[in-house]
């Protein structure tokens, strides 16, 4: 069932420690509904959370401010909606990661949730017309089926890729690298408010969370996590790109790529993965084909 007392504390513990699933694990299993955390020694809370007992102390007292203030109220207030992994909402394909998110602090149309079709669409920030322009033969198809289309509304590829999700009517999720308050790049916040009316922004960051270089590739799990399938357009041979491929590899998600100039550097990425194995596509109904075949032969 559940626990909405159980999810207030979870909440309130989150803003304070903002960290992934399995850094709570050990304090969960002697505290499985946060009721003691409140009243735990500074000793005990390091051990379980493995922290110094300074950071144990100023985490506690932050967390029982945080649980008196009107936090619920606020993220109303702002629009956001929190799912915490133990709410019905929350993609189940998630707690396979070794790391789940606790929270997803969610902006828009929450429900297109529900809908298991979604393709994760990535590439260089560096992406060419070219990646524009083989969207214009890949997205519509996938619309057409009702496919969501997931990314990470940075520059470049993944900004073509929501934008094509938009063009062509389909729906898309952005899965961003830092809170809400704090929207990066700046160049695609117009598209990221267009999505949080129209669409879905996610994020396992609390607000007022700011972006930091190694949230990107932690972003990225997320990414692969809640697609069925990864699609990458353009990227270099050494790219952050291929932490979402690595992590859809790890997870069994089918990987497509699209063919390109092989004098291009931005073609190197995909060629790589279509030589490891890789789907090479040039239209949609091709990745729609190996995934319905793939989920509907388990």
């Amino acid at each position: 069932m559940f626990d909405v007392n159980f999810s207030e504390r979870l909440l309130a513990l989150h803003y304070v420690f903002p960290v992934p699933l399995n850094r709570l694990q050990s304090l969960l299993k002697v505290d499985p509904k946060l009721q003691k955390l409140e009243r735990m020694s500074p000793q005990d809370i390091a051990k379980y959370l493995n922290l110094s007992v300074e950071k144990a102390k100023y985490l506690q007292e932050n967390y029982v401010h945080t649980l008196i203030s009107p936090l619920k109220q606020a993220y109303e207030e702002h629009n956001i909606f929190p799912i915490p992994f133990h709410h019905p909402m929350y993609p189940n394909k998630l707690l396979a990661l070794y790391d789940p998110p606790v929270v997803l602090y969610t902006k828009g149309l929450v429900d297109i949730l529900k809908n298991w079709r979604r393709i994760a669409i990535v590439g260089s920030r560096q992406a060419t017309s070219y990646s524009e322009a083989v969207l214009n033969y890949i997205v519509p198809p996938l619309v057409d089926r009702d496919y969501v289309i997931v990314s990470g509304l940075a520059k470049g590829a993944d900004r073509m890729a929501h934008e094509a999700a938009l063009r062509f009517a389909g729906q898309t999720i952005a899965v961003l690298g830092h809170g809400f308050f704090h929207l990066y790049p700046r160049e695609n916040r117009k598209l990221a408010e267009i999505i949080a009316k129209e669409h879905l922004l996610i994020s396992e960051y609390p607000p007022y969370v700011k972006p930091q270089k190694w949230y990107f590739p932690m972003r990225n799990r997320i990414i692969s996590g809640i697609s069925e399938g990864i699609l990458v357009t353009e990227a270099a041979e050494k790219s952050g790109t291929f932490s979402t491929i690595d992590h859809g590899l790890e997870n069994g998600k089918p990987i497509f790529a699209v063919p390109g100039d092989i004098t291009k550097k931005l073609s190197k990425g995909p060629h790589k993965l279509l030589a490891e194995g890789a789907t090479p596509v040039w239209n949609g109904y091709q990745i729609i084909e190996e995934i319905e075949g793939f989920l509907f032969s388990k």
